[in-house]
């Protein structure tokens, strides 16, 4: 059976890990390679790194601190923000990262995910989705979530892994770090739409959210988190622990 997988996220601004609450209200937290090495050797089953300002400021990753970090981790590594060709693909690729997470990107340029997945695999290209509902229905946000697209986010969902996105991280702004479960609703309909690799973000407040996650979607593939991870509200070993008793199948250290 596959193992359900564990995911910190990495929020960098200006160097610097980062957290805010439905996207606002960022708070400095930790130095994203001391933060990487952690997770790395605290059970951690990949690493999400996104430089969440690049896009938005029209620049590239900080390659530098991207380096620095992939060199010092053993787990893989999605690495996204500020996306927007095959040869940004190139460049995160060459600092160590194993995964390419695209979003403004590839909303920008629809043909980016295509380019990259014949060049480099679907295993490496990951969709990354800021959805939020709007008139009942789920739209994709652009820009870190400041600019609706307009985008019905399950049918932009279909059409990339149609082009070839291999995994999908679907953030819910909606209940990003407000630490009241994760979205059901928008995960439900976005896995009965798609046949890839689902990972849920945004919402994860305590270890039951976890488990009811899973219980309740089992097709949902991993549950990322940053600042209950961030700030020991949860320890990954303890969380999976508590996964594996209730039946759920985890990687555990041994």
């Amino acid at each position: 059976m596959i193992t359900k997988r564990i995911i910190p996220c990495l929020d960098v601004k200006d160097g610097r890990v980062v957290k805010g609450v439905n996207f606002k209200g960022l708070d400095d937290v930790a130095s994203p390679v001391e933060l990487a090495k952690y997770y790395s050797s605290h059970g951690a089953d990949e690493l999400v790194f996104y430089d969440i300002t690049a896009s938005a400021e029209g620049r590239a990753i900080f390659t530098d601190i991207l380096t620095v970090a992939a060199s010092s981790v053993f787990i893989p590594l999605t690495v996204g923000g500020g996306i927007n060709s095959v040869a940004d693909f190139d460049r995160v690729l060459k600092c160590g990262a194993d995964k390419v997470s695209v979003n403004s990107g590839a909303i920008k340029n629809p043909s980016l995910i295509k380019e990259a997945s014949r060049l480099y695999g679907d295993q490496c290209v990951v969709l990354s989705v800021d959805a939020k509902r709007v008139g009942g229905a789920f739209r994709v946000f652009a820009r870190g979530g400041r600019d609706d697209t307009g985008l019905d986010a399950v049918e932009w969902i279909k059409r990339c892994v149609d082009d070839g996105a291999g995994e999908i991280v679907l953030n819910s702004i909606d209940t990003d770090g407000v630490k009241g479960g994760f979205d059901i609703e928008m995960l439900r309909a976005v896995t009965e739409a798609v046949g890839v690799p689902v990972i849920a973000s945004g919402g994860a407040g305590k270890t039951a959210d976890f488990i009811n996650l899973f219980k309740t979607l089992p097709k949902v593939d991993a549950g990322l988190a940053a600042s209950v991870f961030h700030f020991g509200e949860i320890d990954i070993n303890d969380l999976k622990s508590e996964m594996a008793a209730s039946g759920i199948p985890v990687r555990l250290r041994r």
